[in-house]
C-alpha cells in the first residue's frame, strides 16, 4: 500500500488550519476543555458495552489510566490553531496507530469509536451558534488523526504478518540449503568450462563469462537483491568484474607465454574459489537470519521479539498465567574490546549467549537484541521466582571464566532489570519497564538485578 508522506500530511492539516475562522478554532477548543471528561465517558461507555471491545479493555483500565489519556488527546486534537506546528500531533497519531496494531485492536473498533465522538460533539453542539462549522472543524480533525492512524495501523501491522510468517517458516525449520548447493554447483560448472575452452585454445570471445553464466544471471537478478548492503556481496561483484573484465582477456594476450598462461589461470581458478568461499558465507548468515536467529550468538534475534511478547501475552490474559523479563547488560563490555580485541569480544558474547541459553527451561526464550544487551522471557513465573533465577544467573555470569582466543580467561558482569507482565495489552509498556529497570542497576553500580515497580 502507498503511504501518504509525512510532509504532504502536514500539507493537509496545514490547509484545514488556514481555512478556519479564528472564532471556530476558540469554540473547538472551549468544547474539547469543558467536554472532555464527558466526550471519553461517552466513548468508553460504548465500548465497554461492546463485546469485541471489551476483551482489549476492563473498568479498572478506563478509570485508572485510558480515560485520562482520551481526555488529554482530545484537548490536544480539538485545540490546534493555524500557528501550531503539527509534526507533534501527527507524529501521535502515528503512535497511536502503532500501538493499536501491537495490540490487536481491530481497526473496525476505532473507527466506530471516532464516530461515537462525533455523535456526542454534535449532542453538545446543539444549542452552539454555529453549531454546523464547528462541527464541521471538529468532524474534519478527527477524521484526519482517524487516517494517520489507520495508515500507521496498515505499515506496523503488514509487518507484523510478515513477522508472525517468518515466524512460522522458522518453526517449521525452513533453510536455503537447497538454493546453494545449487548455485555453488553453478559456479564450479563455469570454472571447468571456463578451464577446458581456455585448454582448447578458444579465443576470449569465444569465451562465456561469469556474469552471463547460470550463476551470474542468478547472483546478479537474484542474489545481488537478497544479500544486498553484505561485504561479500559486494566483493562476489568486485571478484566477477574482475574475471571478465581483466582475467580472460590477459588470457589471449599471453597465449604464447606459456608461464604468464599458467599464473593467470592460478589466478581464474583463486577468483573462482574466492566467490564460492563468499557465497557460503552469505548463506550461512541468511540462514540463520532467515531463521530468525543472531548470527553470532545462535539465539532468537530481536526480529521476531513482537511476535513472541504477542503470543504471551495474549496466553497470559487467557489463562491467568504470569511472565517476567530479564533484560541482560554486559558491564562495562567496551572495555573487554579495547583491551583484548573484538575477536575477544564477540567470543565472550558467544559463551555469554550459551550459558543463558542453558539456564533457562526449554519453555523460556533468550534473545539478543544487539550489542551486549541480551533478553530472556520467563514463561510462567511471577517475580519473585524470576529474581531468583536472575540472581543465580548474575552469580553465575560472575565466577565463569570467560575464555580469550589467545588463551587465558577474563570476568565479566551482568547488570539485569526484570519486570512482570501485569496485564497491560501493550509489549512495548513491558519492555519499556524492565529497560528502565536495566537502567536503574546500570547506575547503581553495575553487577545487580533492578526488578521494576
Amino acid at each position: 500500500m502507498t503511504q501518504i508522506s509525512t510532509e504532504q500530511l502536514t500539507k493537509e492539516w496545514q490547509a484545514v488550519l488556514d481555512q478556519t475562522p479564528e472564532n471556530i478554532y476558540s469554540d473547538a477548543q472551549q468544547l474539547a476543555q469543558q467536554h472532555a471528561p464527558e466526550l471519553a465517558q461517552s466513548f468508553y461507555k460504548h465500548m465497554l458495552n461492546d463485546t469485541v471491545a471489551a476483551q482489549f479493555l476492563s473498568h479498572e483500565q478506563v478509570q485508572e489510566r485510558l480515560s485520562s489519556s482520551m481526555q488529554r488527546w482530545i484537548i490536544s486534537l480539538l485545540s490546534l490553531t493555524r500557528r501550531d506546528g503539527l509534526a507533534a500531533i501527527i507524529a501521535q497519531q502515528k503512535h497511536i496507530g502503532d500501538v493499536h496494531a501491537r495490540i490487536g485492536i481491530p481497526v473496525h473498533l476505532v473507527l466506530r469509536g471516532a464516530r461515537i465522538l462525533k455523535e456526542t460533539a454534535a449532542k453538545l453542539l446543539n444549542q452552539h451558534a454555529q453549531q454546523k462549522e464547528c462541527l464541521g472543524f471538529i468532524s474534519t480533525l478527527i477524521d484526519m488523526a482517524m487516517e494517520v492512524m489507520s495508515q500507521a495501523y496498515s505499515a506496523s501491522n503488514d509487518d507484523n504478518s510478515r513477522a508472525e510468517e517468518s515466524y512460522r517458516l522458522f518453526s517449521i525449520a525452513q533453510n536455503s540449503a537447497h538454493e546453494k548447493e545449487r548455485q555453488r554447483a553453478a559456479l564450479l560448472d563455469w570454472e571447468n568450462k571456463a578451464m577446458f575452452d581456455i585448454a582448447m585454445g578458444l579465443q576470449f570471445s569465444q569465451l562465456s563469462t561469469l556474469s552471463a553464466s547460470e550463476f551470474g544471471l542468478w547472483f546478479r537478478h537474484k542474489g545481488a537483491h537478497a544479500f544486498a548492503g553484505s561485504s561479500e556481496s559486494v566483493l562476489i561483484s568486485a571478484a566477477m568484474e574482475k574475471i571478465d573484465t581483466v582475467t580472460l582477456p590477459m588470457l589471449e594476450l599471453v597465449q604464447k607465454e606459456p608461464e604468464r598462461r599458467q599464473h593467470i589461470l592460478r589466478q581464474l581458478h583463486d577468483q573462482a574459489h574466492s566467490i564460492a568461499y563468499h557465497l557460503e558465507t552469505l548463506f550461512s548468515q541468511i540462514n540463520e537470519l532467515e531463521s530468525g536467529r543472531d548470527v553470532l550468538t545462535h539465539l532468537l534475534n530481536r526480529k521476531f521479539l513482537p511476535v513472541v511478547m504477542s503470543k504471551e501475552i495474549n496466553y497470559a490474559r487467557q489463562h491467568q498465567r504470569p511472565f517476567c523479563l530479564l533484560m541482560i547488560d554486559v558491564d562495562l563490555f567496551k572495555k573487554i574490546n579495547d583491551r583484548h580485541g573484538h575477536e575477544a569480544g564477540d567470543i565472550t558474547l558467544q559463551q555469554l549467549g550459551s550459558l543463558l541459553s542453558n539456564s533457562c527451561r526449554s519453555g523460556d526464550y533468550v534473545f539478543r537484541l544487539g550489542g551486549e544487551e541480551f533478553l530472556m522471557l520467563l514463561v510462567d513465573i511471577t517475580a519473585d521466582k524470576a529474581s531468583k533465577v536472575a540472581e543465580k544467573l548474575r552469580q553465575l555470569v560472575e565466577k565463569e571464566g570467560f575464555r580469550l582466543p589467545q588463551g587465558g580467561t577474563l570476568k565479566i558482569t551482568i547488570s539485569i532489570g526484570l519486570a512482570q507482565y501485569v496485564g497491560h495489552p501493550d509489549p512495548q509498556k513491558l519492555f519499556n519497564r524492565a529497560d528502565d529497570a536495566l537502567y536503574q542497576a546500570k547506575h547503581q553500580g553495575r553487577n545487580r538485578l533492578i526488578v521494576a515497580d
